[in-house]
């Protein structure tokens, strides 16, 4: 394709007309020309925006991108409803690769019921591959929105679902034939599927009703990452136990392979959350079919603590995602 704005026939063909979700709250959305999208929630309601762009993979980057940034709305105790997308494409691409990331694009807002809205599309020479950035925006009533830095000590940890399911799934897809040579054909296909699992929008749900403390998606970084966040943000301290972090075994295995470590590794569908009783909310998780666990508690003091068995270390500011060795 020419460098520069996609040609209008392109950006009608292989943009817009992918676009069919509807929100009512989106009274103009994307259209020729049009620069900015309008939301009118209703009275007493905030609006909420993220913007995420995806980097770390080259496959399926709009499922992976979308899931992000709408995470990041519902870990705020928001409900998203309207993505904005950038993409840039280098001159090399053609147009059947645009048009497959809008189908994707359309096909995983329609599965969380969200409307892409906006953004705009270009063709560069500063670019060798396409990137995508996505910008979500979100709905809450006021006075309901949570953050990650407002944990409070003498709390317990909650995370929901399993660590590490992005990273496992990316891995998998983009390693597949060298994992293929390890391990049995049904563990990477798992592992591929993980992506099934990205939304985060459940848990927040039923942990927002719960009068919850602090949230935050556990994404770049990993679990180690996302528990520094919240404790350094907050002010509090940690005491976690290593052994009770929910990891599935795919996911050990190909960590393993890879010589990764998991829990620094980007966990995209996996909700951190600090509540006053942990217990109590896992029940309530679970009565949706949500799995979560206790892992830890906050503490008075700075220390934050990772226990495993007898041994003990001290965690550190989130370092460069295990992804990026890819």
């Amino acid at each position: 394709m020419k460098i520069g704005k996609v040609q209008e026939s392109v950006l009608k063909r292989s943009v817009l007309r992918q676009l069919k979700t509807r929100r009512g709250e989106i009274i103009l959305g994307a259209g020729l020309g049009e620069d900015c999208a309008i939301l009118a929630p209703g009275e007493g309601e905030i609006v909420l925006l993220s913007s995420d762009p995806i980097t770390g993979t080259g496959k399926d980057m709009a499922r992976y991108g979308i899931h992000a940034s709408a995470n990041d709305i519902a870990a705020s105790g928001g409900e998203p409803t309207a993505v904005l997308l950038t993409i840039l494409l280098p001159p090399s691409c053609e147009e059947k690769e645009l048009r497959e990331l809008m189908a994707q694009a359309e096909e995983t807002c329609a599965s969380l019921h969200i409307q892409i809205a906006g953004g705009h599309t270009e063709v560069t020479d500063a670019v060798n591959r396409m990137v995508l950035t996505v910008t979500a925006v979100g709905k809450a009533a006021a006075g309901t929105a949570v953050a990650t830095g407002t944990a409070k000590p003498d709390g317990d940890l909650v995370v929901t679902k399993w660590i590490a399911l992005e990273g496992t799934s990316i891995a998998a897809k983009e390693k597949e034939e060298q994992l293929r040579t390890r391990f049995p054909g049904f563990l990477v296909e798992e592992a591929m599927a993980f992506d099934r699992y990205l939304s985060i929008i459940p848990e927040a749900a039923v942990a927002g009703k719960s009068g919850v403390w602090a949230m935050t998606d556990v994404t770049e970084g990993g679990i180690f990452g996302a528990l520094w966040e919240m404790a350094e943000s907050s002010g509090v301290g940690l005491e976690i136990d290593l052994k009770k972090l929910p990891i599935r075994q795919e996911t050990v295995e190909i960590c393993n392979f890879l010589d990764w470590n998991p829990y620094e590794l980007i966990s995209g569908g996996s909700l951190l959350i600090a509540a006053e009783n942990g217990a109590d909310l896992v029940r309530k998780l679970e009565a949706e079919k949500i799995p979560a666990a206790v892992v830890g508690r906050t503490t008075r003091g700075k220390d934050r603590i990772v226990k495993n068995g007898e041994e003990k270390r001290f965690l550190e500011p989130a370092k460069p995602d295990e992804l990026y060795q890819l």
